[in-house]
């Protein structure tokens, strides 16, 4: 019988990614437990793991108007969903294009989307934009501004197009299939792993996204998560604020706890996304990166 050899470097490696994936984990531990903890017990010792005192108090305010949060939620997910998809559908379809070589003044359409990464039109013409567009209290104020998109995953996409063969478009041009063909069927079916990363961009900015609902809604109905919570957080920093001895400061808001507590509450759709989506991220994000 062999005894069994151990690869040393192997194990330093495995120890390594071990000792990492704790450091990473940790973090949303202790988020989650101060969210549960008293905020007496936060002002007295800070954060720790094992708190003098537990309290479900900062959910109970965040959950005092389950149907307002809820339907805060509905909308969140509705503008994430519709928006980063369109978005994606939006990007691809500039990417291949500029990835095209048969397409006429495509070095100045490269340099027309890249001067948007440099300069920016500013917040007025944007809103001035916004509104004569109609999008004001109304859903798409939450999702067509986003639709807009991001130069730079825009170059993603196309980098990553301009290192697949050429001869694919060629074959398929000598067979009788147009660009839109070739684009839906060859190259973005071949572009999984990029396209992966560039939805995920999308989807965590619709998802995090408050400054259009502050900007173009006024109708407390649209109001999506992140601003709810925003709302939910600011009203209990003014509440902080108010004197001790003042009838509505008699009792300890629970402040610190509630920012955990909102933590906790937004990212939890992410965490279950991600995996599915985590696979494709390094490879096209890499790939898409290295060709200019």
């Amino acid at each position: 019988m062999t005894r069994r050899k151990w690869d040393i470097p192997a194990v330093f490696i495995y120890l390594f990614l071990a000792l990492f994936s704790i450091a990473c984990i940790l973090p949303m531990v202790l988020t989650f437990i101060v969210s549960i903890s008293s905020e007496d017990s936060i002002i007295s010792n800070g954060y720790k793991f094992l708190p003098d005192h537990y309290s479900l108090e900062a959910y109970r305010k965040l959950f005092a108007n389950g149907a307002t949060l809820v339907r805060s939620y509905m909308i969140t997910i509705t503008i994430t969903v519709v928006g980063s998809i369109v978005a994606l559908v939006i990007t691809a379809m500039a990417a291949y294009t500029l990835s095209n070589p048969n397409v006429r003044y495509r070095s100045g359409l490269n340099l027309y989307f890249f001067i948007t990464m440099l300069f920016s039109g500013g917040l007025v013409p944007w809103y001035i934009m916004c509104t004569k567009l109609g999008l004001k209290d109304n859903i798409l104020a939450l999702i067509i501004p986003g639709l807009m998109f991001n130069a730079f995953y825009l170059f993603l996409i196309r980098n990553f197009m301009d290192s697949l063969p050429s001869s694919l478009r060629e074959s398929a041009y000598i067979d009788g299939a147009n660009d839109m063909r070739i684009a839906f069927r060859i190259y973005l079916p071949l572009c999984i792993p990029v396209l992966a990363t560039v939805i995920l961009f999308y989807a965590l900015s619709y998802w995090n996204d408050w400054f259009n609902a502050i900007m173009l809604v006024d109708n407390s109905k649209l109001y999506p998560l992140q601003y709810v919570l925003f709302k939910i957080k600011s009203s209990m920093e003014m509440l902080k604020m108010i004197p001790k001895g003042a009838i509505a400061s008699q009792y300890t808001n629970p402040t610190e706890s509630t920012k955990m507590a909102t933590v906790i509450i937004t990212i939890g759709p992410i965490i279950f996304v991600y995996p599915y989506l985590q696979r494709y991220f390094v490879k096209g994000l890499i790939i898409g990166s290295v060709k200019g």
